[in-house]
């Protein structure tokens, strides 16, 4: 989810810019494609209920529209993208399955309980968390990440994580699966997202350090490590310039999009990856990480 840190000189994307964060979807040119037209469902989630953070746009909305086509109801929590959210749940009853949106800040612990709550009692309970939701915010020396920044951003992206997961856990039992959402950035950094990245390594330590701790309760942890996808994340984060040489430098020569990282999370909330736990897949554009 991340920006490219290095020069490139390949016009990817037309360039464009946002002044809000996490950044609107409908706005974007060309809309990110989230719906693979040859996806074939196969029932994988029939009857399970989920729960999807940052999932009214970008990733999220691609992970929900999936999980419904595999059956699943769903509970989407985001922060104030109200159209964008009315949308992805328009798709997710399109697919004959019901939508529950919760709008809120993840950053917030007593909203994560009562976001937990409401969609177990809604939906009727409660087999799969997806921790989606994320933000950042660019600069070019450490000296310009203000507490303020620091702590945002951590609180969002790796304190709102710890909430959803400690609410939802009383809840999940044998066979259900949490998927985190972690960044190639985690594994190589970017110089002008050192808070960013840090969070997204934190993510990476919470996944495998939580999937020891519930193995035995039978419930499955594991993360996805996004290279650069098209989301509202990006135009809302980066300079029009940047924009426009989005993913240039990955060895695919573009930007991913959100319908190409949700079949892994289908394989991860499914019994697909029933021997799976600990582990992170990357769907990155071919870039070779390790750890």
């Amino acid at each position: 989810m991340s920006g490219n840190s290095q020069s490139q000189s390949k016009q990817t994307l037309p360039p464009q810019h946002q002044n809000h964060q996490p950044g609107t979807e409908s706005e974007m040119n060309p809309l990110p494609k989230y719906e693979p037209k040859d996806y074939k469902a196969a029932g994988k989630l029939q009857g399970k209920k989920a729960i999807i953070t940052g999932g009214d746009s970008g990733i999220g909305r691609a992970v929900a529209v999936a999980f419904a086509k595999e059956g699943a109801d769903i509970a989407i929590v985001y922060l104030n993208e109200h159209g964008d959210a009315e949308e992805t749940k328009r798709q997710i009853e399109q697919e004959g399955r019901k939508c529950l949106l919760i709008p809120g800040d993840i950053g917030d612990e007593s909203f994560c309980k009562n976001a937990v709550n409401q969609s177990v009692q809604e939906l009727g309970g409660l087999d799969i968390l997806i921790n989606n939701a994320a933000e950042q915010h660019p600069q070019q020396k450490i000296e310009d990440i203000t507490k303020e920044q620091l702590e945002k951003t951590f609180r969002t992206n790796i304190f709102g994580m710890f909430f959803m997961t400690k609410m939802a856990m009383p809840y999940l039992k044998n066979g259900s699966a949490i998927v985190n959402t972690a960044s190639i950035t985690a594994y190589k950094g970017n110089p002008t997202l050192i808070d960013y990245s840090s969070t997204k390594g934190a993510i990476v330590s919470f996944t495998r350090a939580l999937s020891m701790n519930v193995v035995e309760k039978g419930i499955r942890v594991n993360a996805v490590a996004p290279g650069p996808i098209w989301t509202p994340l990006i135009p809302s984060t980066f300079d029009a310039q940047q924009v426009s040489q989005f993913g240039a430098s990955q060895p695919m020569k573009r930007p991913g999009q959100p319908e190409e990282l949700a079949p892994a999370y289908v394989y991860l909330a499914s019994d697909d990856s029933s021997y799976v736990s600990g582990q992170v897949i990357h769907v990155n554009g071919g870039e070779v990480v390790n750890g």
